[in-house]
């Protein structure tokens, strides 16, 4: 939320038969089948053992895999096939062919002056011959160099989108099984969070999966290529609090390195997707100018590599020998995975009610942001529930949040509660509506079928750090956040949601009433059946 309740979020299966066909410039993968170890296979005869560790479990806890732990799946790689789809270049910004001139303004940083001009702060700093980066202060005038300068980075395809996206493509993935069979450092890792949950590694790998919507074939593939944790003890001279490689006090542990690198996948391939970026910066203060023909996904994976490597180490992360060859090793030919499109032409939103009560009236308190952390597009939609004038901060509350539409509850917790509109018991097909900071008590459990207007918890300020009561609520499609305000726009009861183009800032509208997005109480901002 802005100030009073808005929050800061620190935020396969191989194909067994794959058949790939072209219709247009579209393709999906059909039969999907994952991979499976049949009853009767003698695999199941046999006890495998762990192989023995040269090292302490990662936490002062044992590990909790038992050591009789039979995979529910085998690592068969998926074959090779049809190339990645050719797509029309992305109409990116203009690169400046001269220099420019910036006045700082109060608030700013080196870093999104940089990000604005598409040049590096390394550039911005020799420019200026400025040598404590932390000195800039408003007024100061800034010579900006062009951006045009810089070198064009590769134009090859990493991943399908499917394989950011925790897509159909990967929605029977056993991530336990699986990082029991690679038995590596991962699979005797554990960690207590701050929620005070007491996760496994692959349990780690799950939950990060499941609140961003990225697949956790990538994420592992990636705490692989830069630490090595998932098939073996691990690279030397990888920092054990730090795997993904972002040196930062404040994302320490498994949790929140993984937490972090999922969220700017997400905001590399939103970024590109929205046409706002033209260069990657590089941690070393390079700058590479971005390709046009990549993919949303690779362009994930290139964002994220540029916030942890010089130069030299990005331009083999991203080619063929980096990144992918060490997914591929792991899961086999990434495009195998292709579904296209994930969002068809033409989606509709189901029927929802607004999720409040008769006789309620709740409080819009946020329009139009991002579905989870930071990084993904502004899918979700605040709302804090009835109270008196002093009812500031953190307070409780009885009045219900009701679920919007049937369906099933699939995920229940951690202050989440997700709804799966198709009851198939899968978060990654067709539509699912996601609620987050519903309290612990009350909560409504996993694996309960509700009606449109049943209960399924209250507001609270559980979940991540927030500063007041709420419930946050967003939907996918196919695994994919769908925009609050996009094209297919939020409808609760007839209320659809705008955005004013500043996250947070928008409205509902239905009958000619509108309801505008404040952080506090106000008549404007008061919403009911």
């Amino acid at each position: 939320m802005k100030a009073t309740y808005r929050k800061l979020t620190l935020f396969s299966c191989v194909l067994v038969a794959v058949s790939i066909f072209i219709s247009g410039c579209k393709r999906v993968v059909n039969d999907y089948t994952p991979w499976r170890v049949p009853e009767s296979a003698s695999t199941l005869a046999q006890t495998p053992q762990p192989m023995p560790s040269t090292e302490p479990p990662a936490t002062k806890a044992a590990t909790r895999v038992p050591q009789t732990f039979v995979p529910r799946i085998t690592l068969t790689l998926a074959p090779v096939g049809i190339q990645p789809t050719p797509n029309a270049p992305m109409p990116l910004p203009t690169l400046r062919t001269f220099e420019t001139e910036y006045t700082v303004q109060s608030g700013d940083s080196l870093a999104q002056i940089a990000l604005l001009n598409q040049v590096s702060v390394k550039q911005i700093l020799e420019r200026n011959d400025i040598k404590d980066p932390n000195l800039i202060t408003p007024g100061q005038v800034l010579i900006i160099p062009p951006a045009s300068a810089n070198e064009q980075a590769t134009s090859f395809k990493i991943i399908p989108e499917s394989e950011l996206v925790y897509s159909p493509s990967a929605k029977d993935f056993d991530t336990e099984s699986v990082v029991w069979q690679f038995n590596g450092k991962l699979s005797r890792y554990e960690e207590t969070l701050e929620d005070e949950s007491h996760l496994t590694g692959a349990e780690i790998v799950q939950r990060v999966a499941d609140e961003n919507s990225v697949t956790p074939r990538l994420l592992l593939a990636l705490l692989e290529y830069q630490s090595g944790w998932v098939r073996s003890e691990g690279k030397s001279g990888v920092p054990a609090d730090y795997p993904l490689g972002l040196i930062n006090p404040y994302y320490k542990g498994l949790y929140k390195q993984l937490g972090w690198a999922a969220n700017e996948l997400l905001r590399g391939s939103t970024l590109w997707q929205q046409g706002s970026l033209a260069v990657w910066s590089l941690s070393d203060g390079e700058v590479m100018r971005i390709d046009p023909t990549i993919n949303p996904a690779t362009a994930g994976v290139q964002h994220f590599f540029s916030l942890v490597k010089g130069k030299a180490e990005w331009k083999i992360a991203v080619s063929e020998t980096g990144f992918y060859a060490t997914y591929e090793q792991m899961f086999g030919f990434p495009f195998a995975f292709t579904i296209e499109p994930l969002v068809p032409e033409g989606l509709t939103q189901p029927e929802f009610i607004l999720p409040f009560a008769p006789g309620d009236t709740w409080l819009f308190t946020s329009g139009p942001h991002w579905g989870y952390g930071t990084g993904s597009i502004w899918a979700a939609l605040d709302f804090a529930p009835p109270g008196q004038e002093e009812d500031y901060g953190c307070y409780e509350s009885d009045a219900p949040v009701l679920a919007v539409a049937n369906g099933l509850v699939v995920r229940s917790g951690a202050a989440a509660v997700v709804l799966d509109l198709d009851g198939d018991g899968s978060e990654q097909t067709g539509w699912t509506v996601h609620y987050f900071h519903i309290g612990t008590e009350g909560r409504i459990p996993a694996g309960t079928q509700v009606a449109a207007g049943d209960v399924i918890g209250y507001a609270s300020c559980e979940g991540g750090v927030t500063s007041g009561t709420h419930f946050h609520i967003a939907r996918r499609y196919n695994g994919v956040w769908i925009g609050a305000a996009g094209r297919i726009p939020f409808n609760l009861g007839g209320w659809i949601a705008s955005s004013y183009g500043t996250v947070y800032d928008g409205t509902l509208t239905k009958d000619g009433k509108t309801v505008e997005a404040y952080d506090g109480r106000a008549d404007f901002n008061e919403i009911g059946n």
